[in-house]
């Protein structure tokens, strides 16, 4: 023990567990009166906001939700939303968002997995809701309480599925006096499911200090100001909408909510309300860039966007230049809380060409300032691959921005932890000025007679064509090379592209072993956060080469 350990203990008055609550509980008190929501009629300012918050978190409490109890939400983004990400990590309880594209017998898993013991549901989502809970019921023995959300903005009439109504259920509590959080900081502070890429969900378990801490991290690396207007194209139950519901809390923003993602409905927005900033994955910027430049009209400010969920390709990258949206890539995944990377821009880059800029932006980048560690290691030896550009490796993280685990799955956890480093299955190079590059998904990467190749770089192609909407490269099995690259391809209405001059287009561009040998113009099958679903592809591809 040294002189700076005796007498000089932790107390109420110099600690406090950092958890992001406490952002809404000062927005409250310093910016009360300024407005914190807007949604189709709805208005309410942040005293309004944190009041209808500590209202919910009553009712919660009431019905016996505390420290470890689930919370599931089937709901879009609306002011119910919000306050649900703050009123459940209030009742230091864990709060899980459900992906309203799961069909019944997922969500009946999701639900029983966490063990949700109260639930909140939209209308809209009644029917598949409805299906999950006689799951949950008649599967697992399972009947959480159920309150039903009628949101103003919805259009149709919508079944009662709960015995209690959103509405009347805060008006027949009384706000908790504060919104206090918990005593230890890595209490979890929600449970939320991979998206299922892959084809196994997981459920990845994080803790209040990483989410406060990247809440944080969102508005330094965005240089956020203070009264932000943000729009919520990204949905808020994909990693807690990225830390953002707390993100504009701490800024005091105006939370502008949207129950569907389209094109008019963002500029609308944009025009209407003043927003300048929103995130999304590529696909949505892409809906963006499409849509008529009528529909751009009378926006004044700058908009700033973030793109995430799936490398961008330098076609959207340089589309979002030309409709004059500052872009900003961030990288992350699920279990590092969203986005725990970013191609930060250095003042030189401005300099640059459009190409060399998109170049430099389309990268994953480096670590978020409160991340520890972010490097890229050869999986099997751990050691750090040079930064020269060339050598694959596997991106890994750590720090406080990481997930405490796996849920109910420790074999999983340990892998996911081997050597101290969370693992990404993120193939990638580091180059000379220590930003990484992704290459591919270690699942994604062809072999095609022994030579490697990434199927982002020929996605990346093909999406320069000016008819490609959206495409995704996957192996396909072939007797003489191992594999070759398959495209699927999904082209803009009215196009006149055929595989012969696609094709033709990719070979200026890729070396000759680097071409799809075939392109088929399909539906590509996304998650709801625009990533796309390769496991489905490549049972495709398996298919096709068996019937042969």
């Amino acid at each position: 023990m040294t002189i700076y350990d005796q007498g000089l203990d932790k107390n109420a008055a110099n600690f406090v567990a950092l958890s992001p609550i406490s952002f809404v509980e000062r927005s409250a008190e310093v910016f009360g009166d300024m407005p914190a929501v807007i949604h189709g009629r709805r208005r309410f300012d942040w005293r309004t906001l944190r009041d209808r918050s500590a209202r919910l978190a009553a009712a919660l409490r009431a019905f016996g939700v505390g420290r470890g109890s689930t919370v599931s939400v089937m709901l879009p983004n609306t002011p119910e939303m919000v306050e649900a990400h703050y009123a459940v990590p209030a009742l230091n309880a864990v709060l899980n968002t459900l992906n309203t594209r799961l069909d019944a017998s997922l969500l009946a898993w999701q639900m029983n997995h966490c063990e949700a013991e109260v639930v909140l549901s939209d209308r809209e989502f009644a029917p598949v809701m409805a299906e999950a809970l006689r799951l949950l019921k008649s599967a697992h023995g399972r009947s959480p309480i159920v309150i039903d959300v009628c949101d103003s903005e919805y259009p149709g009439a919508g079944e009662r599925i709960g015995a209690h109504e959103y509405e009347a259920l805060l008006a027949a509590h009384a706000p908790l006096p504060r919104l206090e959080g918990p005593a230890d900081e890595w209490d979890a502070i929600a449970v939320s499911y991979t998206s299922g890429t892959t084809g196994d969900p997981k459920g990845v378990v994080t803790h209040h200090r990483g989410a406060y801490l990247n809440a944080v991290c969102n508005a330094a690396t965005w240089t956020l100001p203070q009264f932000p207007t943000y729009l919520w194209t990204l949905p808020m139950f994909h990693c807690n909408g990225w830390c953002f519901p707390w993100t504009v809390a701490m800024q005091a923003g105006v939370h502008v909510c949207l129950r569907r993602v389209e094109a008019q409905a963002i500029f609308a927005a944009m025009r209407e309300h003043g927003v300048d900033h929103y995130c999304a994955a590529p696909i949505v910027h892409n809906l963006l860039i499409a849509a008529p430049a009528a529909m751009r009209e009378g926006i004044r400010q700058k908009v700033r966007a973030m793109v995430a969920g799936a490398a961008p390709p330098a076609a959207m990258i340089e589309g979002m230049a030309r409709i004059g949206i500052d872009l900003t890539h961030v990288y992350g995944l699920t279990e590092v809380y969203g986005p725990a990377a970013v191609a930060a821009k250095r003042p030189a880059w401005a300099g640059e060409s459009l190409s060399e800029q998109t170049r430099l932006n389309g990268r994953q980048g480096t670590r978020y300032v409160l991340q520890e560690g972010m490097t890229v290691m050869d999986p099997r030896t751990l050691r750090e691959t040079p930064a020269d550009g060339e050598t694959m490796g596997e991106i890994m993280f750590r720090g406080n921005i990481v997930m405490k685990g796996y849920l109910k799955n420790p074999a999983a956890t340990a892998a996911a932890f081997a050597g101290g480093w969370f693992h990404t299955g993120d193939l990638a190079v580091m180059e000379a000025d220590r930003y990484a590059k992704i290459k591919d998904r270690s699942k994604d990467i062809i072999i095609s007679g022994g030579e490697n190749i990434s199927s982002i770089e020929v996605e990346d192609a093909l999406y320069r064509h000016p008819d490609v909407v959206s495409c995704a490269v996957v192996a396909r099995p072939d007797d003489k090379w191992g594999e070759t690259p398959l495209a699927f391809v999904e082209l803009r209405p009215g196009a006149v592209a055929d595989a012969a001059a696609l094709i033709a287009h990719c070979k200026t561009l890729l070396a000759g072993y680097k071409v799809p040998r075939e392109i088929r113009f399909e539906a590509i099958p996304k998650t709801s956060t625009g990533k796309i679903q390769k496991f489905q592809l490549r049972e495709r591809a398996r298919g096709a080469a068996d019937a042969e």
